[in-house]
């Protein structure tokens, strides 16, 4: 029995670069999306076949579901790139660790494909980028000033100077509150990238505790919870990557008026 640990394992290395078992699933990840892109675009049409009817089906469900964090399709339109991959990404990165077989498949002793997403490394980078790219939308649609201002107002504390005291005591605490955000913010990396890594990490240890104690079908249930555990970590994620842009792209109420 093979328990995974914390850190990935390293199979080899490309000059100084470590290659673990985890990167051959986001590699794996990629191809597979590579071929089905590439598939799909040769058979795009007016008429569409089989699997653009499912595409286009499976999309239309996805981008109702947006809709309903965002209020605006416009707003969906824009951020569907970004959500739509973080969403097929974690989701078809968490079912690959399911196929029968792989984590019986070593390489020089060591597991050969292992979930990407029990790799704390990528958890918290894909966060990194939720983040970092929901607060340049933001910079981008409502303005510099406009989106800093939600955060520390500046502004607020300089105009207080003129209207005596009790406006500067104010105006200091709409800055600590700022400041309070601004590690608020931080946390949103730290919560998105722990509560995924966590939840794939504990499914995989579970996956293989249970195949190595008992035969072939009775962790089949066990597989069927981890199929829509995957499911699940991935709306979470792609749904609060699409609270945050909203959030940050939204005009202030007294900025309308």
């Amino acid at each position: 029995m093979h328990i995974p640990t914390l850190a990935p394992e390293t199979l080899f290395h490309v000059g100084q670069f470590p290659v673990t078992n985890t990167i051959i699933n986001v590699w794996l990840a990629i191809v597979i999306f590579l071929i089905i892109g590439l598939c799909l675009r040769r058979r795009l049409g007016v008429r569409p076949g089989k699997m653009q009817n499912f595409i286009e089906y499976f999309l239309e469900i996805l981008l109702g579901y947006f809709d309903q964090v965002t209020g605006d399709r416009k707003k969906t339109m824009k951020f569907l790139p970004l959500a739509g991959s973080i969403f097929f990404f974690i989701l078809l990165s968490n079912w690959l660790g399911l196929i029968p077989g792989t984590g019986s498949i070593t390489f020089g002793g060591k597991m050969l494909l292992r979930p990407a997403n029990t790799d704390l490394n990528l958890t918290v980078s894909m966060a990194l980028v939720s983040v970092v790219a929901s607060h340049l939308f933001g910079l981008i649609t409502v303005g510099v000033f406009t989106h800093l201002n939600k955060f520390v107002q500046i502004g607020t504390l300089i105009k207080s100077f003129r209207k005596g005291p009790m406006a500067i005591f104010t105006a200091i605490i709409e800055v600590a509150v700022g400041f309070i955000e601004i590690i608020s913010e931080m946390a949103k990396v730290l919560s998105l990238s722990l509560r995924l890594f966590g939840n794939i990490f504990a499914g995989e240890v579970l996956m293989t505790v249970m195949s190595s104690l008992v035969g072939l079908l009775v962790p089949t249930p066990f597989m069927l919870l981890e199929l829509l555990v995957g499911l699940i970590q991935a709306a979470v994620f792609t749904m609060l990557t699409l609270v945050y842009l909203t959030v940050l792209t939204t005009e202030p109420a007294h900025e309308e008026h």
